[in-house]
């Protein structure tokens, strides 16, 4: 791993993710190259897979659905998110919790 899926800026920490849709269930599976990569139980069918990441994502770090924005990505399995007001230590350190 190159470095770290996550990087603190001004307003929060950037998030780079690979989504792999229709799984089992929603969860962190371990690192796919410089991305953190999440399954997600929900079909990439009308925003499904993107409500089901932002919701996980948000759950998990223990912040307002509203804090977590795709900043690019939103129609592939790559994405790039902001989660306002979290460092970079703390949301890989909720995300990669077991």
């Amino acid at each position: 791993m190159k470095g770290s899926p996550a990087q603190e800026t001004t307003d929060g920490t950037t998030l780079v993710v690979h989504v792999q849709p229709n799984a089992a269930r929603t969860e962190c599976a371990g690192y796919h190259g410089d991305a953190l990569k999440i399954r997600v139980a929900a079909p990439p069918v009308e925003g499904a897979a993107n409500e089901a990441l932002i919701r996980f994502l948000a759950e998990r770090c223990r912040i307002p659905r509203a804090r977590v924005v795709i900043l690019s990505g939103a129609e592939g399995r790559r994405k790039r998110l902001r989660l306002h007001g979290m460092t970079a230590d703390l949301v890989m350190a909720r995300l990669t919790e077991a």
